[in-house]
């Protein structure tokens, strides 16, 4: 067997069972210590993070991929503007073309600035900026516009950003996986970094509690629920409990496909899943393109960087329900940095 699976065969090992290879052991090993000797100046102090000009909270996940992370930025920054708290948010803006930082307007284009940036700015109409350097990106960010709290999307192991907070989003059904660092399993940090962490929140109530976590940690549930179904070109749309019993095609690049599929199955939509790779590029790779008259569904994130008025194309839209104890903690942290 070749060091490095298919993706089917490596979804297997991370979360089915299967046993990883000797080879995948052994690159797993190889990221570990990397890893480790990248935050070694930072653990001996030898370089610090940088000071901030508005208290940030981090949300991130340890697995690679898929576990609810960007709508629950959403959710928290919708939240936040709701109770009058001035709310912007830094990422590294993964799958953009560009370098450097740059400050995301609703017209920006997903080659640019990042597919997930992109869709948090329209969603949100809050402030967002992207790059490499997320203090770099915050710096220029708190110089466009004051802000009370600034959300990280990613950046747990970004080390020159210091934060008020850390929140670790995890998929309550795939849990952390077989529990094996990259390549062999799914985690991008060891276990362990959940000793370091301040709240927990489950994408769907957990199916199993991992005993690695830290029993005194914070623990927050979310769900993310589909609200509608909007047609990309000028259709009416269709109520969403009369796409009951249809089929459709459904084309989606994230990391977990199959929870989409699942959730639009669940609506009682006939589903023919293509999935494509996490942050995929439209522009250049092409829009797939199907023939047989139904429907194609897709997610927002996909929607931004597809042509708009495709025709025979619709957009999930999703919702995430959010544990108000959670945005009252970030409430707190935003008013207690106000009053000094």
């Amino acid at each position: 067997m070749p060091i490095f699976p298919d993706s089917g065969r490596l979804q297997a090992i991370w979360y089915g069972g299967a046993a990883p290879s000797i080879g995948l052991r052994l690159l797993a090993g190889l990221y570990a210590g990397a890893r480790w000797l990248h935050g070694l100046p930072w653990r001996l102090g030898l370089l610090r993070a940088r000071p901030t000009p508005a208290p940030v909270v981090v949300v991130g996940n340890l697995t690679v991929g898929g576990t609810g992370k960007t709508p629950l930025v959403i959710a928290l920054v919708q939240a936040l503007r709701a109770r009058g708290i001035a709310v912007g948010v830094v990422s590294r803006g993964y799958g953009r073309r560009s370098r450097g930082v740059f400050l995301v307007g609703r017209d920006s284009e997903a080659a640019e600035v990042g597919d997930e940036p992109l869709l948090i700015a329209r969603e949100t109409r809050a402030p967002v900026a992207v790059g490499e350097d997320r203090a770099a990106a915050l710096a220029r960010l708190c110089g466009a516009v004051p802000l009370e709290l600034v959300i990280a999307d990613d950046g747990l192991e970004h080390h020159r950003l210091a934060r008020v907070m850390d929140i670790v989003v995890i998929d309550g059904r795939r849990g952390f996986g077989n529990g094996w660092l990259l390549p062999a399993g799914p985690l991008r940090a060891p276990l362990s970094r959940l000793r370091t962490v301040d709240a927990l929140v489950f994408n769907g109530d957990p199916i199993s509690m991992p005993p690695a976590l830290p029993q005194d940690l914070p623990r927050h549930v979310m769900q993310v629920r589909i609200t509608a179904i909007t047609p990309l070109a000028r259709e009416a749309p269709r109520p969403l409990a009369a796409w009951k019993g249809s089929s459709a095609h459904l084309v989606v690049g994230t990391g977990n496909p199959e929870r989409i599929a699942d959730a639009v199955r669940a609506l009682g939509i006939d589903v023919r899943l293509h999935a494509l790779p996490d942050h995929h590029d439209y522009e250049r790779s092409g829009v797939p393109h199907v023939d047989d008259g139904l429907p194609v569904l897709t997610t927002a994130k996909d929607a931004v960087k597809l042509p708009s008025k495709l025709a025979g194309w619709h957009v999930l839209e999703a919702e995430a329900d959010i544990d108000p104890a959670l945005v009252e903690r970030l409430v707190a942290l935003a008013r207690e940095a106000a009053h000094g």
